[in-house]
């Protein structure tokens, strides 16, 4: 590896290079941050506690989903937020890597999580005798392990053919934290087969996903309205949500990754999307929209107020 590697650091250039915009970047960007955190924090202290929703396979799959989103932030947020106080922002060769292999496992697992609470939607929708049957402690742990599985081999297959590749300069990467596509380009030698092959995973386990997970939609909804034309409304109501985080979730992974044509403006605003945004309205579309998560508020509100000692 290092014969190979000439370089010990890459540059990023971030979002900008104005001073007043860095400053404005780092407030709203650290807000964010702690909204991440304070959001997906409170589902799984919910979850936990509260002991209805602990039995529920959905909300057991939804603090699976905020614990990935919260470490998924953490990989690039708090690197990005300190850059903002850098004139020269630098990350090791290693810690690009580190990056790059972080936000590979953390998304494959998403993606398969995802793909689960699918199954749980449909099954809760469709099979409502058979749910907690079907969706029993055992599947759901399995599925957990699954998914962290998937995506640890989806991204050691990324990386295995990273790390031998070259890096002599130039060290320039535009954006504000490594992605592979990007790294990619930086390497000392042809990189057309590894970009290929990067496609052709990215759409195997994110485009060909995406597919068949709007398909299960139209299928669900297609089942309600044949059996109960008056449950379709509540069936759009309890797929919603969910819909809307898969739809932002795959959608910049297929844009940065599966698409052919990069646009780099447009990848750096991905980039940004798929580590602040999407993290941010997990907890926001599936609490603030939840009548049984606000329930549970209540629940913990109440029993907090009645445990407090009266003097």
């Amino acid at each position: 590896m290092k014969n190979n590697t000439m370089i010990n650091e890459f540059i990023l250039l971030g979002l900008t290079n104005t001073w007043e915009l860095e400053i404005f970047f780092f407030v709203i960007f650290f807000l964010a941050y702690i909204s991440i955190l304070a959001g997906n924090c409170l589902i799984i202290l919910m979850v936990t506690f509260d002991s209805h929703l602990h039995l529920t396979p959905m909300y057991f799959l939804l603090a699976n989903l905020s614990f990935l989103d919260i470490i998924l932030s953490t990989v690039t947020l708090p690197k990005m937020i300190t850059d903002f106080f850098k004139e020269r922002k630098t990350i090791s060769f290693w810690g690009c890597m580190a990056q790059i292999f972080l936000a590979h496992l953390l998304g494959g697992s998403e993606i398969v999580l995802l793909i689960v609470m699918a199954v749980d939607r449909y099954v809760a929708i469709c099979k409502p005798l058979h749910y907690m049957t079907v969706m029993n402690h055992r599947l759901l742990v399995g599925s957990v392990l699954l998914s962290w599985t998937v995506g640890f081999v989806h991204s050691m297959s990324q990386m295995a053919f990273m790390v031998s590749l070259p890096f002599c300069g130039p060290n320039v990467i535009d954006d504000v934290f490594c992605d592979l596509p990007l790294v990619l380009k930086l390497a000392c030698t042809d990189t057309y087969v590894q970009e290929l092959l990067l496609v052709v995973f990215s759409m195997l386990l994110a485009l060909i996903p995406f597919i068949l997970l709007l398909l299960s939609y139209i299928v669900v909804l297609v089942t309600v309205w044949h059996c109960s034309p008056s449950g379709l409304s509540k069936a759009l109501s309890t797929l919603s949500a969910h819909f809307t985080v898969v739809t932002l979730f795959f959608g910049s992974l297929i844009l940065i990754y599966a698409w052919p044509v990069s646009i780099y403006s447009l990848d750096k605003f991905l980039s940004v999307f798929s580590s602040v945004i999407t993290p941010l309205l997990n907890p926001i579309i599936y609490s603030l929209r939840n009548q049984e998560m606000k329930a549970a508020m209540l629940r913990l509100r109440s029993r907090h107020i009645c445990s407090r000692p009266n003097f």
